[in-house]
């Protein structure tokens, strides 16, 4: 396998053998947890156990998502996360995948409260979590999905919007940017393809991916041309492939 692409400033900590599997931390909230997807367990789970086959790359991946983390949650925890995932003595991960903020941006108690986490001060922690994170490894950034506006309130409190998620996703798209972090952005992705597409991939609260969101979330992550070498990693992952599919017992609905 080809070993990540980073710039110089983001060289791995220890540089991955060649011919061995990457340890890959995934740390965010319930997007990274797979909240919703009761079937397959969500895009990380799934990616994790076709690396478990006898046929697969290998990579190991650790999901460290917890449901309702913002961003300053995250960061309290990132380096403890990264520091036990190690697995071998004196190595650690060789790569780490983000996703949160979605919680940063919700209302509380009605549609014009104030935000869970203050704009400004959002700014400065995503920046303050990149910059941390940047340190210990290369860094793969993957942005919030879009909700269904309709089905708010959240747990009769948190509102979230399509305007609210556009400012914290432009402010981590940017701040990633910036420092040279590949940054999906899942956001526009699924906006552009349309509501009633949208809406299909969306659980019943309106917040969370259903299973085949999760689907289109993992599709979406493995051909993202940031990272070639996972890409390259899962070549035989073909998603139309049957025999995949049946691995898993997977059935999609048509779009």
């Amino acid at each position: 396998m080809h070993t990540f692409l980073a710039s110089s400033s983001m060289q791995l900590s220890v540089p991955p053998n060649h011919f061995q599997p990457m340890k890959i931390v995934a740390l965010g909230d319930s997007l990274i947890y797979g909240f919703g997807d009761p079937e397959k367990g969500g895009w990380i789970e799934q990616l994790r156990r076709w690396w478990m086959l006898p046929d697969s790359a290998g990579h190991i991946l650790y999901n460290l998502g917890v449901r309702g983390d913002r961003t300053q949650q995250v960061a309290q925890r990132l380096e403890v996360e990264f520091r036990h995932r190690g697995e071998l003595r004196n190595r650690v991960p060789d790569l780490i995948i983000l996703s949160v903020g979605v919680n940063d941006s919700a209302r509380l108690a009605r549609p014009d409260g104030r935000s869970y986490t203050d704009f400004t001060l959002f700014e400065k922690e995503i920046a303050s979590l990149l910059d941390l994170a940047q340190q210990l490894c290369p860094v793969l950034f993957v942005g919030m999905v879009p909700v269904d506006e309709a089905k708010m309130p959240f747990l009769d409190c948190f509102y979230y919007n399509h305007a609210d998620q556009y400012r914290y996703k432009e402010a981590t798209r940017i701040a990633c940017s910036k420092r040279q972090i590949p940054y999906l952005d899942i956001f526009e992705q699924w906006m552009e393809r349309g509501e009633s597409w949208r809406l299909k991939r969306l659980s019943e609260d309106g917040l969370h991916p259903n299973t085949l969101g999760y689907q289109a979330l993992l599709e979406d992550v493995v051909n993202w041309d940031a990272i070639p070498s996972l890409r390259d990693a899962t070549r035989t992952m073909d998603f139309a492939n049957a025999a995949y599919h049946s691995k898993f017992d997977y059935h999609l609905k048509p779009s």
